[in-house]
């Protein structure tokens, strides 16, 4: 019985723990094909640099390194914002936009780098919204 209330304090404790990651969503009038491309040609002037894509699917994920926050942890390297973001069709005939912007601290551990996620960064949560507001009208 006493196993049963602490696996379901954990399981309670595992659903209610805040998320990280901030979702942005925009519709366009533009083919889903022409929403990429802008997104695709977008995130470079905005200081990120594309990490991985899919033509077929119409996703890709941009990162951002921040060298000017430090920490007082050694093993502290520095910040890194991601964007991941997913054009596809609407149900209204339109494109839908989603982005998705995360932070993470990166650490050099004895087993190499680790990634740790934190709340999403102000500059990372600006970033989304340049590019709905760029590529959703």
């Amino acid at each position: 019985m006493r196993y049963r209330a602490v696996s379901l304090l954990a399981v309670v404790i595992g659903c209610a723990s805040p998320s990280f990651t901030v979702t942005s969503a925009a519709a366009t009038p533009k083919p889903v094909a022409d929403a990429y491309a802008c997104i695709r040609a977008g995130i470079g002037p905005i200081g990120y640099t594309q990490t991985s894509y899919d033509v077929d699917a119409h996703r890709l994920t941009a990162r951002r390194y921040n060298e000017a926050v430090r920490r007082p942890d050694v093993r502290f390297r520095r910040m890194v914002d991601e964007l991941e973001i997913e054009v596809r069709p609407d149900s209204t005939g339109k494109s839908a936009i989603v982005v998705s912007s995360r932070t993470f601290a990166e650490y050099m551990t004895e087993r190499g780098q680790t990634l740790i996620q934190e709340a999403a960064s102000d500059s990372v949560r600006a970033a989304a919204q340049t590019v709905l507001a760029s590529c959703g009208r």
